[in-house]
């Protein structure tokens, strides 16, 4: 039985494409803003702040019109001129962090297709609530840690409801280029 050992220069070549492929998919950090254009909404103030009122706030801001100001569970709700289509009901699915003494900028990785919505309360009592749709974002995002003097108290991801939301065609757009690189890099090795 004969052993074929890859030459390293041709190895170092495939690893350099392989990593080139990979790269090239990889998703990019996004940062989130107050009132940007991934806002679903404000919370005013957002207290009493469990993750079921942060359910019932989310699902309350997606039933309201685009533009439009509500009361309702002792907030008031203001809704962003934001159109994201149809939006599903908010179901908690992801951890709920909380901050003493929160950072300038707060990292979350959000997977793909993970999470729709990101419920931000800032500073207790004294400032409020900003929820962000997240459902076309990938990776790692970034939220601020202060709304003007007010530092970040805690967040919360949230799910669709029903069926978990597709990731897009990404996973088999990834699987064709790593089984196109091997292809290519059989033939490669082998001539």
């Amino acid at each position: 039985m004969k052993i074929n050992l890859i030459p390293t220069r041709k190895l170092a070549l495939l690893c350099t494409a392989l990593a080139g492929a990979l790269l090239a998919f990889t998703p990019n950090a996004k940062a989130l803003t107050i009132g940007d254009t991934h806002e679903l909404g404000f919370v005013n103030f957002g207290i009493p702040s469990s993750e079921q009122d942060r359910a019932n706030y989310v699902n309350h801001l997606i039933g309201m019109g685009l533009g439009t100001s509500d009361q309702a569970f002792g907030q008031t709700f203001f809704r962003s001129n934001n159109s994201f289509g149809p939006l599903p009901t908010a179901v908690v699915v992801g951890p709920t962090v909380t901050f003493q003494n929160p950072p300038s900028v707060v990292s979350i990785n959000i997977g793909t297709g993970l999470y729709t919505y990101l419920f931000a309360k800032y500073d207790g009592p004294n400032y409020g609530s900003e929820v962000w749709y997240i459902g076309d974002l990938s990776g790692t995002i970034t939220i601020p840690g202060f709304a003007g003097r007010y530092g970040l108290s805690g967040y919360t991801l949230f799910g669709p409801g029903g069926q978990g939301v597709p990731d897009g065609g990404t996973t088999a757009m990834l699987l064709g280029a790593a089984l196109s690189v091997l292809g290519v890099a059989r033939r490669y090795i082998m001539s």
